[in-house]
């Protein structure tokens, strides 16, 4: 188990690491997804693999979690972990911690129905966290963590999506490259 002397070291070496070569900071992550059996998702990441699905009653085979349930695991995560990495670096002593995400969404959307969003509407965050420590130092750690939070960040901050698509068919090969911006999306009519 990463206990909290462990977290602070390593946290603390990697930012020290980053300030005196802010290039080790700077990476490109890249996970694979692979379609199979009509809905069901392989998806690999160095050595992770796992499946992604949607269920039976959108026509899936329900061999995993969909992507919505990934999409606020990833939150509730992401805000977990930083807030026990926080924590150990600030000395600040937690029992225990358990977020919850919930999503609000209108399926008309994402089936074509009308011209709203077809993802979540609204995400809401429920954090519990257990501490011997007076509530102001709790959120304190809970503050700094969601100011540096990779994942808030990237569902707060709209992200440039570059999208390549390369077709086979047969001798010929097509590629074709298009950059989103969020208000193409935003805009996009069915």
């Amino acid at each position: 188990m990463a206990g909290n002397e462990i977290i602070k070291r390593a946290y603390e070496r990697n930012r020290k690491a980053v300030l005196l070569r802010p290039e080790m900071g700077k990476a490109t992550a890249a996970t694979k997804i692979r379609l199979y059996d009509g809905t069901t998702c392989e998806v690999t990441h160095k050595h992770w693999t796992f499946k992604v699905d949607i269920g039976k009653g959108e026509g899936g085979n329900d061999a995993g979690p969909g992507p919505g349930i990934l999409e606020r695991g990833a939150l509730g995560s992401c805000l977990a972990i930083g807030y026990s990495q926080v924590a150990a670096v600030m000395g600040v002593p937690l029992d225990g911690i358990e977020v919850t995400v919930e999503s609000d969404m209108d399926a008309r959307g994402m089936l074509g129905i009308d011209e709203r969003p077809p993802g979540f509407l609204a995400l809401r965050c429920k954090v519990r966290i257990e501490s011997p420590a007076p509530a102001e130092e709790v959120m304190k750690v809970v503050e700094k963590t969601e100011r540096h939070s990779p994942v808030l960040d990237d569902f707060l901050r709209p992200i440039p999506v570059k999208r390549t698509v390369t077709i086979h068919n047969g001798n010929q090969k097509r590629v074709e490259t298009e950059t989103y911006h969020h208000e193409q999306i935003t805009e996009q009519k069915p």
